[in-house]
């Protein structure tokens, strides 16, 4: 994360909608998240860190999670971002989200969910895990999510950012288009 992705992107007044970045791992949702709240004014949460004790526990041992392992965790995500909602205070969640029946799990108990997408080549995200050490997702577990990971389809509201673009580019992207995107029930998602 950069003080300049913090600190360089203008204030906008919040959209009412919640946000979920997602991606893969190393793909850069956590830093993301952070700069793209600090540019709507809204909390940030890293999904991870609603992982429980045995899931943790799991992937550090070098074992992907399986869907039995997810539920509970985004569950838990959406909870979170339902009860923000309950208080006028749409959040923007850091959350892997890979498939589509996950995401479904997610809008069937935050409705109104938007969802920007941080796409890219394996073997760039492969090469970023080098250069990072992460408490409990090994590299090796790269090639899992991989295989998991169902982009997002053509009904749901969010949008897809190529991983070429740099981390403030990505935010000003997200921003520009929650700014001039009205979501309806179905949007079809757009590419940047």
């Amino acid at each position: 994360m950069t003080d300049e992705i913090l600190n360089r992107t203008p204030r906008i007044s919040s959209p009412e909608k919640p946000i979920v970045v997602m991606g893969v791992q190393g793909c850069g949702k956590s830093t993301v998240g952070r700069g793209l709240g600090n540019a709507l004014g809204l909390r940030f949460t890293d999904g991870d860190d609603l992982h429980s004790l045995e899931a943790r526990a799991k992937m550090a041992a070098g074992h992907p999670l399986t869907d039995a392992d997810r539920i509970p965790w985004l569950t838990r995500i959406a909870e979170t971002i339902a009860a923000s909602l309950e208080h006028g205070e749409p959040i923007v969640v850091a959350c892997s989200a890979l498939k589509r029946s996950y995401r479904d799990l997610l809008r069937s108990i935050a409705p109104t969910l938007v969802f920007i997408e941080l796409f890219g080549d394996q073997a760039l995200i492969a090469e970023r895990l080098t250069h990072r050490n992460h408490e409990y997702m090994p590299a090796a577990l790269l090639d899992s999510q991989f295989a998991a990971l169902e982009p997002l389809a053509r009904d749901e509201a969010g949008l897809r950012i190529n991983l070429m673009n740099t981390p403030d580019e990505i935010v000003e992207l997200a921003v520009e288009f929650l700014q001039h995107t009205r979501f309806p029930d179905k949007k079809e998602i757009a590419d940047a």
